[in-house]
């Protein structure tokens, strides 16, 4: 993926993950086990499917300008 690639975060990923306790709310790397934020970025980065379909629709646009 590109440097600037705006749709790199951690919320975008398949391993990211939500886990709501009653000490409130943590998120968190499935695969590297680490707390995160949403907005935080690993070069493990693996996007799902949906943001790799909006991904292909950006790059198409972006070919016809």
């Amino acid at each position: 993926m590109e440097a600037d690639n705006a749709f790199h975060c951690c919320a975008t990923c398949i391993h990211f993950r939500v886990e709501k306790t009653s000490g409130g709310v943590t998120y968190r790397c499935s695969r590297l086990t680490y707390e995160t934020r949403p907005d935080y970025r690993f070069q493990c980065w693996t996007p799902t499917e949906r943001v790799k379909r909006l991904m292909e629709t950006r790059q198409q646009q972006n070919r016809r300008e």
